[in-house]
C-alpha cells in the first residue's frame, strides 16, 4: 500500500506596503518561490523607488537621481541586485569640503582648520576607541553631550564633527543628540566605514564610491522581471487584522484609498512608521507606543543651476573637484548645518553634457528662518521637493532599534525600512530581505562573505532570529521572468 501524499500548502497571500528599496526587495525575495507565495505590492505613487528616485529637468531633457546618489563598496546588496537585473554603478571619488573661508577643510588637502585642532584630533582619535570598546553604554550618550563634558571645543564640535556625521547618516540638525556609538561607526566599523581616522586631519583619504545608474529604470526593471504584483498609484488607506471565523490564524484585510478591499495572510510594512500608524485601525499598545519613538522632521531639496549662490555660500574652489559640500550657519546657530552637491559629479551623463547640477537640502522646516533657499535664482531652480526624514538621535536607538523586533510578526505584520536602524539605501534593502526571510524565503546571496554578515548582523539586531540556513540554496537567477 503506497504512502499517502502529503497535502500541498496553499499559498500565503502577502501585502507588501510600499515599493521603495526595502519593499522591492523583500517583494523580489518572496517572488523567487512563486509555490509558496502570491505577492502585491501596493504603492502610493506612480513609480516604484520611493525616496530612490528620479526625475525629468531642463524641459525633459536630462534626467537625475533625485535624493540617493549613490553607496559605498560595502553596500553588497545593492550591488549584488545592480549585477543581477543587468546595472552597472559609476566609480565616483567622494570629495567633500565643509565649512567657508578659514573654517573649511576637506578629506583630501590640508587646511587652516586642522592644523589649528590638531591637537583635538588626535585627542578624538582616542575618544572613538573607548566609545567602541564600550559601545552598549554610549549608544545611550548623545555625542554633543559627550563632547562638552570631555571639553571639546566648540569650533571642533560645530565645524568638524558635526557636519561629517550629518552628510554621512542624513542626520541633519539633529546631529548634536546622535548616539557617540553612531559617530564612533563612522571611522572604526571595518565593514561600513567610509573613512580611516586620520590623527592630523580627521580624514585624509579619497575613497572609491559608486553612483547609480538612473533609479526609476533599476526599481521598475526589477519589478517587471520579478514574479510579484506591483499596484502603483495605489496607496493604503487602512489596515485592520482579525480573526478568521473558523478561529484559525488571523487574516489581514486591506483597504485601498478608493475603497477597494482584499483579504492577505501576511503584512509587510515597508513605508515609514508615520503611515503605519496611520492606516493600522487596530495596532497594539506595544506596536503603537514604539512605532511612536520614530521621530520625523520636514525637510526641504532645490535643484538648481545657481552656481552663484554655491560659490556665495560654500565657498566653492574649482580645482578642488569637490562635490559635497557642507556649510554651518553662523552665530548662535552653528549647530545647525545645510547641505549641496553636484550631481554632475556622480551622473556623468550631465558632466558629459557640461552642466553643473546642484542639489541643496535645508534642513528641519521648523528653523525655516534661517534657510537661504530664497536667496538662489528662481529662474536657475530646476525641481523642488519637500521630505520626510527620520532622525538618528540617542532616543532612536534607546527607544525604538532594540525593541523593533518585539512587534516583528504581531498578528502577522513585519516591520522594514531603513528607519528600522540607520538611514542608509543598504540598510533598507537588508530590510526587505530580513523581512522575506521571516516569512520564509531563503536569504539570496549566503555565498557573499560580507552581505552575509551585514544580514546577519541586522537579523540580530532589528529581528532578534538567525538566518535559517538551507541544506541547498535556490538559486535566484532562474527566478527573473524573460521579457
Amino acid at each position: 500500500m503506497g504512502q499517502a501524499q502529503a497535502k500541498p500548502q496553499p499559498k500565503k497571500r502577502v501585502l507588501v506596503v510600499g515599493a521603495g528599496a526595502a519593499g522591492t526587495a523583500c517583494a523580489w525575495s518572496l517572488s523567487r518561490f512563486p509555490g509558496r507565495f502570491d505577492v502585491e505590492v501596493w504603492e502610493a505613487l506612480p513609480v516604484p523607488g520611493g525616496v530612490a528616485s528620479s526625475c525629468s529637468v531642463k524641459d525633459g531633457k536630462h534626467v537625475i537621481n533625485d535624493q540617493v546618489q549613490g553607496g559605498a563598496p560595502s553596500y553588497r546588496h545593492n550591488l549584488k541586485l545592480l549585477e543581477m537585473f543587468g546595472f552597472k554603478p559609476t566609480p565616483v571619488l567622494m570629495r567633500i569640503a565643509f565649512g567657508v573661508g578659514d573654517k573649511q577643510w576637506t578629506n583630501h588637502s590640508p587646511s587652516e582648520l586642522t592644523t589649528r585642532l590638531q591637537s583635538e584630533i588626535r585627542r578624538f582619535g582616542d575618544v572613538i576607541k573607548w566609545i567602541k570598546r564600550l559601545e552598549p553604554l554610549f549608544v545611550f550618550v548623545p555625542i554633543d553631550r559627550l563632547l562638552r563634558f570631555l571639553r571639546f571645543s566648540d569650533e571642533f564640535r560645530y565645524e568638524m564633527v558635526f557636519p561629517l556625521v550629518a552628510l554621512f547618516f542624513g542626520t541633519g540638525n539633529q546631529t548634536p543628540h546622535v548616539s557617540a556609538a553612531v559617530i564612533a561607526r563612522v571611522f572604526l566599523d571595518p565593514d561600513l566605514r567610509l573613512f580611516d581616522y586620520c590623527p592630523k586631519r580627521l580624514l585624509n583619504s579619497v575613497p572609491e564610491m559608486f553612483a547609480f545608474p538612473v533609479l526609476e529604470d533599476i526599481w521598475t526593471t526589477i519589478s517587471r522581471k520579478s514574479n510579484f504584483k506591483l499596484f502603483c498609484s495605489r496607496p493604503l488607506a487602512k489596515l485592520r487584522r482579525q480573526p478568521r471565523s473558523n478561529g484559525s490564524c488571523g487574516v489581514i484585510v486591506a483597504t485601498d484609498a478608493s475603497g477597494a478591499s482584499e483579504v492577505f495572510d501576511e503584512a509587510v510594512f515597508a513605508c515609514d512608521a508615520e503611515t503605519v500608524l496611520r492606516t493600522m485601525e487596530n495596532p497594539t499598545w506595544l506596536e503603537r507606543r514604539l512605532l511612536r519613538n520614530v521621530r520625523y522632521y520636514t525637510d526641504f531639496c532645490l535643484t538648481h543651476e545657481d552656481h552663484e549662490y554655491m560659490s556665495r555660500m560654500y565657498d566653492i574652489r574649482p580645482a578642488q573637484r569637490d562635490n559635497y559640500f557642507v556649510r554651518m550657519y553662523a552665530g548662535r546657530d552653528r549647530e545647525k548645518i545645510e547641505m549641496s552637491f553636484n550631481l554632475s559629479t556622480y551622473q556623468p551623463h550631465l558632466k558629459e553634457a557640461g552642466l553643473d547640477i546642484y542639489q541643496t537640502y535645508y534642513l528641519d522646516a521648523q528653523l525655516r528662518q534661517l534657510w537661504t533657499d530664497d536667496q538662489v535664482d528662481s529662474g536657475k531652480v530646476l525641481a523642488s521637493r519637500w521630505m520626510r526624514q527620520f532622525a538618528h538621535t540617542w532616543t532612536h536607538f534607546a527607544f525604538w532599534v532594540p525593541w523593533v523586533r518585539f512587534i516583528q510578526g504581531t498578528r502577522r505584520t513585519w516591520y522594514c525600512g531603513s528607519y528600522t536602524l540607520v538611514n542608509t539605501q543598504e540598510i533598507a534593502v537588508i530590510s526587505g530581505l530580513a523581512a522575506a526571510e521571516r516569512l520564509g524565503a531563503d536569504y539570496p546571496f549566503p555565498d557573499d562573505p560580507l552581505a552575509a554578515k551585514q544580514f546577519d548582523t541586522y537579523m540580530a539586531v532589528v529581528h532578534g532570529a538567525r538566518r535559517r540556513r538551507p541544506a541547498e540554496d535556490l538559486s535566484t537567477a532562474a527566478t527573473i521572468k524573460e521579457h
